[in-house]
């Protein structure tokens, strides 16, 4: 991906505002903290400004996604993210019942604020689940793209989907195929396709994640001001190709 050249060139994701739609985020995390941005986040299964997850283990998602993005660099702790410089929100959405209206909330909100919004979740990856936005988040998705970001666009990035192993196919998922997404899937470190990932027409790009499992993984930040090295799948891919697009938007001049 050649991000080291990029930080050699200057281009670290300054200026840009990056946010994760997902189970919360935990921002008081020593490798968030720093970037940590409250006017991109908010809690809309409670319905408060604090996106801070419940402290188990199964509410890390969003924050290992986080920090893929915006972790601090040179603090020696967990990582550095691909666009340190950038600003990162989470919007928590997922801890609860997720309805039409709560998807077309999450991706609706502060659309001039938030350049780029990062997704990792969908339809179920069983190989028969046909299903899409409804017509409150297909309304949200539309208005993002028209006026966010002053009238240029927010940018939606969506994982792809890793329902390899099952047959399921991205063309069925109506969060990705739209022209209104960027719908993103997983290469491995020797060039090949991933076993979970879905082969689709859908697919836009491939960013690095897992092969076998026990391999190769991705070291982000986790719950309970800790790190992880296992975070894996497309649910790894989305981020990574969210902070790459940072980087191009800090590349191009600020808010491009």
């Amino acid at each position: 991906m050649n991000v080291i050249k990029a930080w050699e060139l200057g281009y670290t994701g300054k200026g840009v505002v990056v946010t994760v739609l997902d189970d919360g985020i935990q921002h008081n995390h020593t490798d968030i903290a720093s970037n940590y941005d409250p006017q991109a986040s908010y809690d809309l299964n409670d319905n408060d400004p604090d996106p801070m997850p419940i402290l188990n283990k199964i509410n890390g998602h969003g924050t290992r996604c986080a920090g893929e993005i915006a972790m601090a660099p040179n603090n020696s702790f967990c990582g550095v993210g691909i666009a340190y410089n950038a600003k990162i929100g989470g919007v928590r959405m997922l801890d609860g019942k997720v309805t039409d209206r709560i998807e077309a909330e999450a991706l609706s909100y502060n659309i001039d604020h938030i350049d780029i919004y990062s997704a990792s979740w969908g339809p179920k990856d069983d190989g028969k689940t046909v299903d899409g936005p409804g017509r409150l988040t297909q309304k949200a998705i539309l208005k993002g793209i028209q006026q966010g970001r002053g009238g240029k666009g927010v940018i939606y990035v969506w994982a792809s989907g890793n329902g390899g192993m099952q047959d399921d196919d991205c063309n069925c998922d109506g969060y990705m195929d739209t022209i209104y997404t960027l719908s993103v899937s997983s290469v491995t470190a020797d060039g090949t396709s991933p076993w979970y990932a879905e082969k689709c027409a859908a697919t836009l790009a491939s960013t690095f994640s897992n092969g076998q499992y026990e391999k190769q993984m991705i070291t982000t930040t986790d719950i309970g001001n800790k790190c992880t090295g296992t975070f894996a799948g497309t649910s790894a891919s989305s981020p990574m190709a969210a902070a790459i697009i940072a980087l191009g938007l800090d590349a191009k001049f600020v808010k491009f």
